[in-house]
């Protein structure tokens, strides 16, 4: 539970060295292989009557349940095109992979290493994929395209044990201006790194307002780690260096996957900026359990580990980490003045010392045209200065309705617990059940107004009340990082994981917190680190977890 498996996805580590052995074909299709000491002359179907170059197996058209293998640890310099006539059958994919001890690599020189167009019934697995100077300007590692008419979904993509770097984007799907794409997409356990704008792009048509067409349907991407994928300082019109980026997809999962140290080169001017992992144009997506840090902007924008972008709905975040980038731990915006973004929910994540280089930013962020529909209940947000950047755990700014935040923990060493451009009124925004605490000079920012005292402010404003009742407090919840010995289920308190908090003093500030079941919220079945939830409501990402 908790990050998982996250946490053994260090920085710089490899993927692990596959054995795929030579063996006849399950699926009853044709076999064809692939060697530095092969022979185009030959037939190509076994081991030893090989074919030689990547330029001869891409004339073959690929039946359905065939096979492609390349020999491990080899080198094949070129391209490899999937078209139209090829594959296509869900249920008898296509198999491109390496075979032996290691992993074949594909060196592409100004082209993508594979691209598979207008056709699905693909799986593609245990490869390296290399791109030179002019593929990292203009190439994607590994392209699905589909821009056939019609708003057709091709079935069924997997990715799984590829390396792609040195391109523009490691993988993309790219779907039609009729919003055609694919379904039942899985990319899982691939290293996407030292790429220009992306490691993972999926992206679709425009988004119209009042009639959404989504080009992607099904994706998951699970266990995948992107990073350094720096950014492109001359492209001053557009976001670049981020890790995952999912646009146009409805129902989309990203799960224990990693992104770290991106967009360092990202241009100083561009208007918008590159994020760790991040989703827009979408609909019914889900982020969990995975790790984002030490992400970077080159600008004064975005630079921030999770977001929920422009035109985003009924997406959930939860169980995730954030710590040590440039801008929010987790920001919420909206930059079209229209109602798609809305009915979203951030739950049991935490965010570590974000914000490090943005101080118009904070731990956790909403803000934009039109957010409507936001729940942010039970995270952890731990924010101290770097330097003269003093960023609040918590910030928000119009135009926001409907927002509510509940039963989080806010925590600061003198920056404001909370900063909002305007004095919301409780139908805009509603704060309840949190624990506000500052280590030095306690102050919350609310329109004009700056308060030294939670007490004033909830009489002044009526926040923090839930009837009769007073809620929230200030007290310290004592937030400590996680031992490695108490770390939880996968967790074993190095890589990644060490920006994990628990709260020491949880105990004493769950009369503070609200109960979410009375209200009518959902507040699911565990806790961070995977503790499954009883008794009454506690604040915090963690509610009965490990304790130093």
């Amino acid at each position: 539970m908790g990050v998982c498996a996250a946490a053994v996805l260090l920085a710089g580590c490899s993927l692990p060295t596959p054995h795929v052995p030579v063996r006849e074909n399950p699926q009853g299709g044709r076999t064809f292989y692939l060697s530095p000491r092969g022979d185009d002359g030959d037939d190509g179907r076994t081991p030893r009557t090989a074919w030689r170059t990547l330029r001869h197996a891409d004339t073959q058209r690929f039946k359905p349940g065939d096979r492609l293998r390349l020999k491990a640890g080899a080198r094949f310099p070129g391209t490899l095109s999937i078209g139209q006539g090829d594959a296509g059958d869900p249920r008898r994919p296509v198999v491109v992979e390496s075979y032996g001890t290691g992993r074949a690599m594909i060196l592409a020189s100004g082209t993508r290493a594979i691209e598979v167009h207008n056709t699905s019934g693909i799986v593609i697995r245990d490869l390296t994929v290399v791109g030179d100077a002019a593929a990292y300007r203009s190439q994607d590692g590994i392209a699905f395209v589909n821009d056939l008419p019609g708003d057709r979904k091709l079935p069924y993509l997997r990715v799984s044990g590829v390396e792609a770097r040195g391109f523009r984007n490691g993988v993309r799907l790219h779907g039609g201006p009729e919003a055609s794409g694919f379904r039942d997409v899985v990319i899982s356990d691939c290293a996407l790194h030292t790429n220009q704008d992306a490691g993972l792009v999926a992206d679709g048509p425009a988004f119209v307002t009042g009639a959404p067409a989504y080009a992607h349907e099904d994706l998951t991407v699970r266990k995948v780690r992107a990073y350094d994928n720096v950014g492109d300082p001359r492209a001053s019109g557009r976001n670049t260096g981020s890790g995952i980026i999912l646009g146009s997809v409805r129902r989309g999962l990203v799960e224990r996957s990693v992104s770290h140290d991106n967009g360092g080169l990202s241009a100083p001017n561009a208007p918008e900026g590159p994020e760790g992992i991040w989703t827009y144009d979408s609909t019914h997506m889900t982020l969990q359990r995975n790790v984002s840090y030490g992400n970077h902007t080159g600008s004064q924008v975005d630079g921030g580990g999770f977001g929920l972008d422009n035109n985003v709905s009924h997406s959930l975040v939860q169980y995730n980490l954030a710590y040590g980038n440039d801008g929010a731990g987790f920001l919420v915006y909206s930059a079209v003045p229209n109602a798609a973004h809305t009915s979203n929910t951030l739950r049991y994540n935490i965010s570590h010392n974000d914000s490090r280089k943005l101080q118009d930013y904070g731990g956790i962020v909403a803000f934009g045209a039109h957010v409507t529909g936001l729940a942010i209940y039970q995270n952890t947000v731990l924010i101290t200065a770097n330097g003269a950047v003093r960023a609040p755990a918590l910030r928000v700014q119009p135009s926001l309705r409907s927002v509510t935040v509940r039963n989080n923990v806010f925590v600061t060493d003198g920056s404001p617990v909370v900063a909002s451009q305007g004095s919301f009124a409780s139908s805009y925004v509603l704060l309840q059940g949190n624990d506000y605490y500052s280590s030095t000079r306690w102050n919350l920012q609310w329109g004009a107004r700056v308060y030294t005292n939670l007490e004033v402010w909830r009489q002044e404003t009526g926040q923090e009340t839930l009837g009769p009742r007073s809620t929230g407090t200030d007290r310290d919840p004592c937030l400590a990082p996680v031992p490695p010995a108490t770390a939880g289920p996968g967790l074993d308190g190095t890589g990644p994981a060490r920006g994990a908090l628990t709260a020491r003093c949880a105990a004493t500030l769950t009369g503070a917190a609200v109960d979410l079941r009375s209200l009518g919220v959902d507040r699911g079945a565990e806790d961070y680190f995977g503790t499954p939830l009883s008794g009454s409501p506690g604040v915090g990402a963690v509610q009965f977890g490990p304790t130093a």
